[in-house]
């Protein structure tokens, strides 16, 4: 696979702050950057093509777009800050593009978005490799196609759920052709952040799977369960992205309060959409959460107010957004009123409308 030696900066005003223009060029550049990492990798057969398999399936990639997301928001918050100080200062003539061109003079800060954004997507599937393992859920189909132990050997689909974890954390400090050399600051903040959130995926999976034991479960302790299962991974890549992009003290707050609200969100309609929706549509099967007697948000509430709870979360997340990094003021928390202008904010609206 040709890639680039020079990639360009991927921001959200580049498409006209079209939401799927803006995913398309993040997939494409995870996809190149993938194709870098397993070149840089050298895995023998068949440990390769497993892990190709299951990282070019058809995903949805919500964090690795979070990581982007995340990060073009703070840069276009930042440059709007710098081009405010510049007004208020006749001495301080700034242009914002030339500012951004300055700040990604080398590449090497979005770059760390880029190897932030393949660490979390790697994770990810890691987790997924080895929930559909016939040890836990014991799954034959994931992202629209059949799961890894059932295309290659389990043992082969085990091995491959481990090393991509490893080259999860491996990828932050790699030499890697294409990319910059890697920012020993930013990866120092990168690994503190992602790694403790690593360990509570796995430990939000091990709660998930006492629960399934359990005989009655409250809505609290289904949600210490998700907020590290799934909330974990959400906030590291919110974060990661918006580290890289110099967020400040009270941007990183911003991005960590949203992630809270997105990640618990995201977890709530993944209740109602395996209820409400085909395989077909969800690309796994529907209905797995029953088969396997989970507790699930839409046992404990219902499909009608699950999905309210879902969307009071979501627009809880996005009020994070809007006050620290829009600075935009609005008495209104209806998703899709600013989304046209931030990429953080659209990516909350196209998760809201999302149907698998």
């Amino acid at each position: 696979m040709t890639v680039s030696s020079t990639p360009r900066f991927i921001s959200f005003d580049s498409f006209d702050n079209n939401t799927e223009q803006f995913h398309s060029a993040v997939r494409a550049q995870l996809a190149q950057d993938i194709e870098v990492l397993f070149a840089y990798a050298k895995l023998p057969s068949p440990l390769i093509d497993a892990c190709r398999y299951v990282m070019t399936g058809q995903g949805k990639l919500v964090r690795p777009l979070l990581v982007a997301s995340a990060f073009d928001s703070v840069n276009h918050s930042n440059a709007n800050n710098t081009a405010n100080d510049a007004n208020k200062s006749p001495d301080r003539k700034i242009n914002q593009n030339n500012d951004l061109e300055g700040l990604l003079e080398n590449g090497s800060d979005y770059d760390m978005a880029r190897r932030a954004a393949l660490a979390v997507e790697l994770l990810h599937t890691y987790s997924l490799v080895h929930d559909d393992l016939p040890c836990m859920d014991d799954d034959d189909l994931r992202r629209g196609q059949p799961t890894a132990h059932i295309v290659f050997e389990e043992s082969t689909a085990l091995l491959a759920g481990d090393v991509l974890q490893t080259l999860s954390f491996e990828v932050l400090t790699a030499e890697l052709p294409t990319f910059a050399p890697f920012d020993a600051d930013i990866a120092s903040q990168l690994i503190a952040i992602f790694a403790p959130r690593a360990r509570r995926m796995v430990s939000g999976q091990m709660l998930d799977l006492n629960a399934e034991a359990s005989a009655s479960i409250m809505q609290e302790d289904l949600e210490a369960i998700h907020r590290d299962k799934t909330g974990a991974l959400i906030e590291a890549a919110m974060l990661m992205g918006g580290v890289c992009a110099g967020a400040t003290a009270p941007q990183r707050m911003a991005l960590q309060e949203c992630a809270q609200h997105i990640g618990l969100a995201f977890q709530v309609q993944d209740d109602v959409l395996d209820v409400t929706m085909t395989t077909d549509t969800l690309g796994k099967p529907a209905g797995s959460d029953e088969k396997l007697d989970k507790s699930t948000y839409v046992k404990l509430m219902g499909v009608e107010d699950a999905t309210s709870y879902a969307q009071s979360l979501f627009n809880d997340g996005r009020t994070a957004i809007i006050r620290e990094l829009i600075h935009h003021k609005s008495s209104s928390c209806e998703l899709g009123n600013d989304a046209n202008n931030d990429a953080l904010l659209a990516l909350i609206e196209w998760l809201w409308a999302r149907k698998k």
